[in-house]
């Protein structure tokens, strides 16, 4: 039930932090994706580098990331980031999308999944975070995807 509950609230664009830490803890999602920084950003001033912008990954479909250039892999995967296919993708990213562009090996640690996708979860489509006990169609109106 939890399962659905988070991949249907993650569909809708409807994540806020307070959902986020049910997924896992925000705060070591931080501390987790500093191993992430050097290609992805986040927040209201993030620009694409190595890797797109990240803003509103949760809902998102793979290789939509406005002036990314995708790889064909990426951008024709058909994949939506919710919660369940992140967790499948971040532990191995080419295993997941074979011909991507992204070097990174993946996260080992399940926890370390969970916590960046918590992580990331807070940051509607503009960067903001959202705040805990948002109602869901101010987060809606944010543009959480």
């Amino acid at each position: 039930m939890k399962i659905a509950l988070l991949t249907a609230a993650a569909l809708t664009g409807i994540v806020g932090a307070a959902l986020a830490q049910e997924i896992g803890n925000p705060a070591k999602g931080q501390q987790v994706f500093n191993r992430c920084i050097a290609c992805h950003k986040v927040g209201p001033n993030a620009t694409n580098g190595i890797g797109p912008v990240l803003n509103g990954i949760v809902g998102r479909r793979a290789g939509a990331y406005p002036g990314y250039n995708y790889t064909e892999a990426n951008a024709t995967s058909n994949v939506v980031w919710d919660v369940e296919t992140l967790k499948q993708y971040l532990p191995a990213p080419r295993a997941f999308i074979p011909d991507t562009r992204m070097i990174f090996p993946g996260l080992s640690r399940e926890q370390d999944v969970l916590d960046v996708i918590a992580y990331l979860a807070q940051f509607d489509a503009e960067g903001n975070r959202i705040e805990p006990g948002a109602e869901p169609a101010a987060l809606a109106a944010r543009g959480g995807g």
